[in-house]
């Protein structure tokens, strides 16, 4: 395994740019609505955010304990959150790459969350049967 991401240009066939930076496998990656970011989760423990125009990371997401299985941008595109087997949700400011929230209640690993339409709440799935 590479550990990278590329980034294509369907019209071409060409790939882009080559997303570098994480330790081990990448299991997630979104692009902001706007298409001007992508965020990706990790087996090593950590986020990424990175530009799509230049294919360079302005921010690592650092705080979870375990692997991260699942990334999502808040609809405004302000805020990523990541779901991780440490059993915590967090949200994270996506420009600097600051932790802004922890939210625990999951006893299991948590493989899924997403944002609803307008960003004011979200679901997160996990292996202790609860959303």
């Amino acid at each position: 395994m590479d550990k990278t991401w590329r980034l294509w240009d369907v019209s071409c066939g060409r790939s882009v740019h080559v997303l570098e930076g994480h330790s081990d496998e990448i299991l997630d990656a979104k692009f902001n609505m706007t298409g001007s970011r992508i965020a990706t989760a990790s087996l090593d423990g950590t986020c990424r955010v990175y530009n799509t125009m230049t294919g360079l990371c302005p921010a690592v997401l650092v705080g979870h304990t375990e692997e991260v299985c699942k990334v999502q941008f808040h609809p405004k595109g302000n805020v990523v959150m990541s779901a991780s087997n440490d059993q915590t949700v967090r949200l994270w400011n996506s420009e600097d790459g600051k932790c802004l929230q922890v939210l625990n209640g999951h006893t299991d690993e948590i493989f899924d969350c997403a944002f609803n339409y307008e960003g004011d709440h979200i679901i997160s799935g996990s292996k202790d049967n609860t959303c």
